[in-house]
C-alpha cells in the first residue's frame, strides 16, 4: 500500500501579539479559522493522517491542534523541534524514520520548508505555499525507508482560499463544493 505525506503550513501568525522570540509567535484569528477549516476538509474528504508531527513553534503547534480538533482526527500529535527552520533533507529523514504501521503522516511547519519539500519530494518546481495551505504527496512504496527525493507524486496542493468557509462541508454554510475530488481509493 502506498505511503502518503501531508505537508501543512502553519496558519497566519499574529505579528502584533506580545511575544519575545519568533518561536513564540502565536496564530492570528484568521489563522485559527483556516486551521479549523483545513482540519474539517481532511475529515470530510476521508484523508485523515495516521500521525501528526509538528514544529515546536507555537504557531505550528496551535495550527496542528486546531485542525485535529476541528476535524475530529483520532491521531497522536508529536512535537519535533527539528521542523522549525528545517531543510527538506531533514524532513525526508523524519519521514523515513516513521513506523511501517503508519500509512500516512502529516508534517506541520513553515516556509520555505513546505514549498521546498514539495519540489524535493515530488520532483516538481517551486510552488507557492501560503499560510494554512496543505499538500498531499503519495509515494508508490511499501516502506517509509524506500522514499527517495523526487519519488513522490503531488496529488494536490490546497490553499484555504480554495475552500469557501461559508459553504465547505462541516461549516455553518450550505455544504457546497470543496473543489477537489476525494482521495483515490486503494485498489486490490
Amino acid at each position: 500500500m502506498p505511503k502518503t505525506v501531508f505537508l501543512f503550513r502553519h496558519g497566519k501568525s499574529n505579528w502584533q501579539a506580545d511575544y519575545s522570540t519568533d518561536h513564540e509567535r502565536p496564530v492570528a484569528p484568521r489563522g485559527r479559522k483556516t486551521a479549523r477549516l483545513m482540519g474539517r476538509f481532511l475529515r470530510h474528504s476521508g484523508q485523515i493522517p495516521d500521525l501528526v508531527i509538528t514544529s515546536s513553534a507555537v504557531r505550528a503547534r496551535s495550527t496542528a491542534e486546531l485542525a485535529a480538533e476541528a476535524g475530529e482526527w483520532p491521531v497522536a500529535l508529536q512535537i519535533e523541534p527539528r521542523l522549525y527552520g528545517a531543510q527538506a533533507s531533514t524532513v525526508l529523514e523524519l519521514i523515513r524514520a516513521q513506523p511501517e504501521s503508519l500509512q500516512s503522516v502529516m508534517l506541520v511547519g513553515h516556509e520555505p520548508t513546505c514549498s521546498a519539500c514539495v519540489g524535493f519530494l515530488s520532483g516538481g518546481s517551486n510552488v507557492r505555499f501560503p499560510t494554512a495551505a496543505m499538500a498531499r504527496i503519495d509515494f508508490p512504496v511499501d516502506s517509509w525507508e524506500q522514499i527517495r527525493p523526487q519519488s513522490g507524486q503531488l496529488i494536490w496542493l490546497l490553499p484555504p482560499k480554495a475552500l469557501n468557509p461559508d459553504t465547505a462541508p462541516g461549516t455553518s454554510g450550505s455544504g457546497g463544493n470543496v473543489h477537489l475530488p476525494p482521495a483515490p481509493r486503494p485498489t486490490g
